[in-house]
């Protein structure tokens, strides 16, 4: 038999790992579990300490009396959120020959409120007494007869271990029992056989270990979203419905429900349409409600709100190009126009002086007759609701200015040359002197009896002969590469003073001092390396 101050000390213990150990254990793993609210289980299995007290319970005078040490368990599984089917067993000890036991079972009612859980429950079943008193050298012992409980209790799910483990925080119960220990014996005044019958309050806690938790239901939401959201009078808004967590029932389609503030629904689905012919301008709500049932997780409502907006009247800008114009001259004049609500648009123009032509978005000014001064213009719009618009530009006509007096042609100096960006090949022409020689190209095509003179130039550190390979590299360039004629370049060195390349336009008529440049023979001249970098293919 259990030593009986070793069960007198189980609820002590229980105590301090209430009080101690489980506080720890849930600040250590409550970050894993976070703070969502635990499930319900499908199955709790517990195990726990229990008091039995016996009242107004006697057989032959001899009260039943407490019975402090005991142990309780027992599997209880549910067939939904609240309901499930219990079986318990129960063992209380006392020394010498005092005992209770039962083997009970019956349904179970839950509701849990986040990590408190309480419970109902009524259980019966077989029950194993003995009497209360020493009855040693009798015939009397432990008997089996039928018991009944009835009660409750509330357990708290512990953050910790994945909300495996509750900790039964109080049940309590009153229990009835009969036990019929046969015919009496030894005459009246003998302890033997009889009927115990125990009315008794039984306390418990311990552990309950929670399996197979159930995801809690989520609430259905219902979202709805308008487009556009801002329509003028008689354009339609499509009104598109989203369900989210809506428990599906077999057999079941979700009943959709619309209404408006303005403007006419087309249809109850999970999408509609809103006719808004007619509307005024203004702020308006369409409502959506779904449903399968009563039950939170069965119905939703959503919103969303439209505007609609009044027309508007067009717009016009209105430009003439050019501005400036001789007598006799022509502009085109454009006239930009935008109706907010894309309604057809008919244009028309007037005039201070000359005349328009054109009924579009172009028209066309003509000055023919008309002196000197500015001419103002008058763009129109005019949509098919009758809104219109106007806007004014001007055309100024300038009397024609008197002949130039022709110039004397003189020389012209264009681009020079840099040598000095490549340094291992300082008198190639390189792809950024190209440019510039494209340029010079251009302008001896245009002035075709002009002579180009090139001054090729060294620095000090360098040989002389590096001016006259610069001179000749620039030439082949623009011989070679651009087909300027050769006996149009004029070769020539000039002073120390830089890896550069100037470049002389001299037109027919015009003069050039050649200062202290000096021409050379290009025969006489050994040229190095490429003269100009190459041209991709």
């Amino acid at each position: 038999m259990m030593d009986l101050r070793s069960l007198k000390v189980f609820p002590t213990l229980l105590l301090i790992a209430a009080t101690c150990v489980i506080p720890r254990l849930c600040g250590a793993q409550a970050a894993a579990a976070g703070s969502r609210s635990p499930g319900p289980s499908k199955v709790d299995i517990y195990g726990g300490y229990g008091y039995l007290r016996p009242f107004n319970s006697d057989i032959y005078n001899q009260d039943y009396t407490s019975l402090p040490a005991g142990v309780v368990a027992g599997v209880t599984g549910y067939f939904n959120n609240s309901f499930g089917l219990q079986g318990e067993y129960s063992k209380f000890f006392n020394d010498p020959d005092y005992c209770f036991g039962a083997i009970q079972g019956g349904p179970v009612y839950r509701h849990q409120v986040g990590r408190l859980v309480p419970f109902l429950h009524i259980v019966g079943g077989a029950a194993q007494v003995g009497p209360s008193y020493n009855h040693s050298g009798s015939s009397i012992s432990c008997n089996w007869g039928w018991t009944a409980m009835g009660g409750g209790g509330i357990d708290y799910i512990l953050p910790a271990f994945h909300n495996h483990l509750a900790l039964r925080l109080a049940e309590a119960d009153f229990e009835y029992s009969d036990v019929n220990y046969g015919a009496r014996t030894g005459g009246p005044n003998s302890l033997t056989g009889g009927e115990g019958m125990i009315t008794a309050l039984r306390l418990s806690a311990g552990f309950v270990l929670r399996f197979g938790e159930k995801t809690p239901e989520l609430p259905a939401s219902f979202g709805c979203e308008v487009q556009p959201v801002s329509v003028y009078p008689g354009d339609p808004i499509t009104v598109t419905g989203r369900v989210i967590n809506l428990q599906e029932k077999k057999n079941v389609v979700p009943t959709y429900t619309w209404t408006t503030t303005g403007g006419t629904l087309s249809r109850n689905g999970e999408n509609t349409t809103i006719a808004t012919a007619g509307l005024a301008a203004g702020d308006y709500t369409v409502v959506g409600k779904v449903s399968e049932g009563s039950l939170p997780t069965q119905h939703a409502e959503c919103s969303a709100s439209f505007r609609v907006v009044g027309y508007e009247p067009p717009t016009i800008a209105c430009s003439a190009d050019p501005t400036s114009i001789l007598p006799g001259g022509f502009a085109t004049i454009t006239s930009v126009g935008r109706s907010p609500q894309n309604r057809a648009l008919n244009y028309s123009y007037g005039t201070s002086a000359g005349q328009i032509t054109g009924t579009g978005a172009t028209g066309t000014l003509s000055a023919a007759d008309v002196g000197s001064g500015v001419i103002n213009i008058t763009c129109n719009v005019v949509d098919d609701l009758g809104k219109s618009a106007s806007s004014t530009t001007s055309v100024t006509v300038v009397a024609p200015p008197p002949p130039p007096v022709k110039a004397a042609p003189v020389a012209q100096n264009l681009c020079s040359i840099s040598f000095e960006r490549d340094k291992k090949r300082p008198v190639r022409v390189d792809n950024e002197a190209k440019g510039c020689l494209d340029d010079i190209a251009l302008e001896l095509n245009r002035e075709s009896t002009a002579v180009l003179v090139v001054v090729g130039k060294h620095d000090p550190a360098e040989k002389p002969e590096a001016a006259a390979e610069r001179t000749l590299n620039v030439k082949q360039y623009l011989t070679d590469e651009k087909g300027i004629d050769p006996s149009r370049i004029q070769v020539r060195t000039g002073e120390t003073t830089g890896r550069t390349a100037d470049n002389v336009l001299v037109p027919p008529g015009a003069t050039w001092d050649p200062g202290a440049t000096t021409s050379f023979d290009p025969a006489s001249v050994k040229r190095h390396g490429q003269p100009y970098s190459p041209t991709p293919r």
